[in-house]
């Protein structure tokens, strides 16, 4: 074969690996050196961030036990209705705190895909809601369980954020509040003001309310809508007279339906 300055094919191409070889460890020892200390940071900073989750949770406790003390031993009316504010407040914190977890565990943990019973779910949401829904009937239609497949963490928050709404935004006397699952749909309706047809298009972004009376930060059915686009749920609003339904396709995360 041809020499060029004293090199032939062959002797050219065994140094180009060589070279090519001495550099990719080269740049591997140096990617350790230069990234492992930023890695180590990354580490610490999660469990600074978890660590920190977990003692906010603690004097927001506090202060609902506390608040459930006083209110038994107080009669006076108007320190009644500054304790109610207060557990008001104490509760809409316990939603931010509750949203800002998962919404922290989300990007700096695996989400697990696990299989969960519907109406366990429900029920729990109901649990928690039991206090604040006052006059408020519920009703739940559910012949049958259903098992789905999908983040139960998310799924969770989900249904928590549409109860909560469909509370909230109620009518003051004989409200009601419907939740249903028919054709592999989960229906939230609630008796209430109709949603305007032009806000059907805005009223999943965030910090959106349309009644700016009501208690909260808009920030609810912006993290349903985002739960649902990334799980493959279809959610959609039918608006009407005397209330507004909330409906999500369930169809993508079902895996069987319960006798």
């Amino acid at each position: 074969m041809t020499s060029i300055f004293g090199f032939n094919h062959d002797t050219f191409l065994l140094i180009t690996i060589s070279v090519l070889i001495f550099g990719l460890v080269l740049y591997l020892f140096l990617s350790k050196s230069i990234f492992e200390p930023l890695f180590k940071s990354d580490e610490n900073l999660q469990k600074t961030v978890k660590e920190t989750l977990h003692e906010l949770n603690i004097p927001i406790s506090t202060i609902n036990l506390n608040t459930q003390m006083l209110e038994k031993k107080i009669d006076d009316e108007k320190a009644l209705k500054r304790l109610s504010r207060i557990k008001k407040a104490s509760s809409e914190l316990l939603k931010l705190y509750e949203n800002m977890e998962y919404q922290i565990k989300k990007e700096i943990d695996k989400i697990d895909i696990t299989e969960f019973s519907l109406k366990e779910l429900i029920n729990n949401s109901l649990e928690k809601f039991a206090d604040v829904k006052k006059d408020i009937k519920i009703k739940v239609e559910l012949e049958k369980d259903i098992l789905l497949k999908s983040d139960i963490n998310g799924f969770e928050k989900t249904i928590d954020n549409l109860l909560s709404n469909a509370l909230k935004h109620n009518i003051e006397k004989d409200g009601i509040v419907e939740i249903s699952f028919f054709d592999n749909k989960l229906i939230f309706f609630n008796t209430g003001k109709e949603i305007d047809t032009k806000n059907l298009f805005i009223i999943f972004d965030k910090y959106f309310q349309e009644n700016t009376h009501k208690e909260g930060f808009g920030l609810g059915l912006a993290m349903v809508k985002e739960f649902c686009d990334k799980n493959l749920i279809t959610i959609k609003i039918e608006p009407s007279k005397n209330g507004n339904k909330f409906i999500l396709d369930l169809k993508n995360i079902i895996v069987k339906t319960k006798i």
